[in-house]
């Protein structure tokens, strides 16, 4: 792999020097657009309707529209002189447990592979990491533009994912349809309980695999071939209207599926227990 930036992790006064790598990657099927006449691909030009002419990447700058048809033109100058916008560091702010980052803070994960020599104090940082227990946020700038981050140890290597800031993310209040109220019973509590333990299993990310896509390449693959696609069958699912009879043969059919024993429910001894609780926190509350 080759790196896409390189720079420095600090926190305090140790530069941890880093070369990053992206550790993800699409593997979306990729389409042309064709024009349907000629099969031809469609070309999409920098064309200036204004001007009547096509305009190369070194004519184009950036300009912020703060009114409809006016702008203000920044150039590269302009990004460097903002703060962090000239620096290829990670500055280390604050080290926290993981848990306490909601996933939805997350962005884009890289890897981060020590450069110049930094190996002793890269592992130093890695080891350190490790042995707390916590991950580092950081605020970093990569191309011209300055995010948080947070710093984890993953697959034995510094992993960075970049974060939104709080302000880009939406609270689910503003929502219309979030504000409901509807009134379940124990039983049905219950019930979903007994759902969640029969699914519950550890997570092994190998066994979750992208049917679509293979199908969509099994399909391109046959059509390469020449030879005819049957077009799969799919069974209408029957609508089940009552909600207890759903969570019913939702047990039944993940118990089938992962081969229990009807009559086993996982963690069938921990329901009383927490039925207990629950009726323990009524009773506190005043209710009975």
């Amino acid at each position: 792999m080759r790196p896409i930036w390189k720079g420095a992790i600090s926190f305090g006064l140790v530069y941890v020097p880093v070369k990053l790598y992206a550790a993800t990657e699409r593997k979306d099927v990729k389409f042309n657009y064709l024009h349907q006449k000629c099969k031809n691909p469609i070309q999409y030009r920098r064309y200036c309707p204004y001007c009547q002419e096509e305009v190369s990447l070194e004519e184009l700058v950036r300009g912020y529209e703060y009114e409809k048809g006016r702008y203000v033109i920044l150039r590269e100058e302009d990004f460097e002189a903002l703060p962090g916008g000239e620096g290829h560091n990670i500055e280390i702010m604050d080290f926290v447990e993981l848990g306490e980052i909601d996933p939805i803070y997350y962005d884009r994960a890289y890897y981060l592979a020590p450069a110049g020599g930094g190996e002793k104090v890269y592992e130093l940082l890695k080891r350190a990491m490790e042995e707390s227990g916590r991950v580092a946020v950081a605020r970093v700038a990569i191309r011209s533009k300055v995010t948080l981050a947070v710093l984890r140890v993953a697959g034995g290597a510094l992993s960075m994912s970049t974060m939104f800031y709080p302000d880009e993310v939406r609270d689910a209040g503003a929502i219309d349809e979030m504000h409901y109220h509807v009134e379940l019973s124990d039983r049905e509590v219950e019930m979903a309980l007994n759902l969640v333990n029969s699914l519950t299993a550890h997570f092994e990310p190998r066994k979750y695999t992208d049917e679509y896509r293979q199908a969509l390449l099994e399909l391109i693959r046959d059509r390469v071939a020449g030879r005819q696609v049957a077009e799969p069958v799919r069974p209408e699912a029957a609508r089940v209207v009552d909600l207890m009879e759903a969570l019913k043969a939702s047990i039944e059919k993940a118990k089938k599926e992962r081969g229990q024993a009807v009559g086993e429910v996982p963690g069938e001894g921990e329901q009383e227990p927490q039925k207990d609780r629950r009726r323990g926190r009524r009773k506190a509350a005043g209710e009975g």
